[in-house]
């Protein structure tokens, strides 16, 4: 059984995606596809619109065979580590044939190349990204920066490597090389919507920031959303948001945030990963005269820390992540579990596979100490719960403990009035 794998977030599941997954699937002549996605945050540091159950539910929905969790360090860190993180699970899985992502080039041939030039970073490049970041730029635009003036001192052609698609598909084959891993590399254009695009543009294909946009900005958006979205992500949503479990935000966590903001002291503040370069005092100053999340991002905001890194260091603020528990995670070498979100029949026959021919220990029942990783998943999504509970009034911590897996069977797909799909 051929199988290619995708890494996702599907905040939410739009027709793109679906898109993407179908062409994958031909691209790679495969039979099955395994999903890496996100868990509760996201790669730019932000909590997602829904659960990663139903997001999971989403996927499997579609036709994805089996879904496994990006864990919480790679999942919410930068492009590199992001896509290291994934490509790392996807390689240890064992069954996993191809790697397809999207791309703005639609061409893999000048990535490929790259990724084998960068792969053992050169020390000429190191010194161009020190100099970008010392004249105040942003990592993403000193790196972009870096390997356009890197390729042409070595007389190469300008390559689009400032484009987000662009910049995380590098990645993925940086990973590829340095794993030294045999899965096959595929690219698929991305069409009609950009990453960042928040203008609805076509009849039928949406961004996912656009479709986030129209959610927060209209109160019975969820009709809005039926032209951009699959039927069954439309009724994941529905049931969602009827039972307050979304959509999630910033501001559902603004509370806790801020309380750790203000009790804490810069040099405290300047212990959590990603911190640095006295951004502790701007998060200081801006949380006392900020009355939203939005707000104090907007305030602290500046060139060098861009709007991701900052919502990144919030993120590991309210998670209580330092430098040294991170350093401890190792996250160079890989990702040393898979946590099981959901499979189908065909996904169901994939684990069995990857529990003989897999270099990685499958998890599907979750509790403490089997892995500091773990335990921080665990904490996170237990927060996660706690924001949507609160909404409820109903708090509980003890859901992440019992919670399985999905597995949907061949049933019809979810209808469209919000009722619970049939698991078993």
């Amino acid at each position: 059984m051929r199988t290619v794998g995708i890494v996702v977030e599907y905040n939410p599941l739009h027709n793109g995606h679906h898109y993407h997954f179908a062409k994958a699937k031909q691209a790679a002549g495969a039979d099955a596809c395994v999903a890496v996605m996100s868990g509760d945050y996201l790669q730019r540091g932000e909590p997602a619109l829904v659960s990663k159950w139903a997001r999971a539910e989403m996927a499997l929905r579609i036709g994805i065979d089996l879904v496994i969790e990006l864990p919480v360090p790679y999942a919410t860190a930068n492009a590199e580590m992001f896509a290291f993180g994934a490509v790392s699970l996807l390689d240890r899985l064992g069954v996993v044939d191809a790697i397809c992502f999207g791309s703005e080039s639609g061409d893999i041939e000048w990535m490929r190349g790259l990724a084998k030039t960068l792969a053992v970073e050169p020390p000429a490049f190191s010194q161009l990204l020190k100099q970008g970041l010392a004249q105040g730029l942003s990592y993403p635009q000193a790196y972009a920066r870096a390997v356009a003036r890197y390729l042409r001192e070595l007389g190469h052609a300008d390559v689009p490597i400032d484009q987000p698609n662009n910049i995380l598909g590098l990645n993925y084959l940086l990973a590829l090389e340095r794993l030294g891993s045999p899965m096959q590399a595929l690219t698929i254009k991305r069409e009609k919507a950009g990453y960042h695009q928040a203008a609805i543009t076509d009849q039928q294909i949406a961004s996912a920031t656009a479709l986030r946009a129209l959610l927060f900005s209209q109160s019975a958006a969820l009709d809005e959303l039926a032209p951009y979205v699959p039927p069954t992500t439309l009724s994941i949503l529905r049931r969602e948001f009827a039972a307050k479990a979304g959509p999630m935000s910033w501001e559902r966590f603004r509370h806790p945030l801020f309380h750790r903001l203000l009790q804490l002291s810069p040099a405290e503040l300047a212990a959590y990963h990603e911190a640095a370069e006295g951004i502790e005092y701007r998060l200081k100053q801006a949380v006392t005269s900020s009355s939203s999340v939005q707000e104090l991002l907007r305030q602290a905001k500046t060139r060098r820390f861009t709007w991701n890194r900052l919502q990144r260091i919030l993120l590991a603020i309210l998670l209580d992540l330092k430098k040294p528990q991170v350093a401890q995670l190792r996250l160079k070498e890989g990702a040393p579990y898979a946590r099981i979100l959901g499979f189908n029949e065909k996904g169901q026959r994939l684990l069995n596979q990857a529990k003989r021919k897999g270099r990685l220990p499958l998890i599907s029942n979750v509790r403490d100490g089997l892995h500091p990783m773990l335990d921080l998943d665990i904490a996170a999504s237990r927060l996660y719960r706690l924001a949507i509970l609160c909404a409820e009034g109903t708090p509980t911590y003890a859901d992440e403990y019992r919670a399985q897996p999905l597995m949907i069977t061949s049933a019809p797909a979810l209808a469209g009035n919000g009722a619970h799909p049939p698991l078993v």
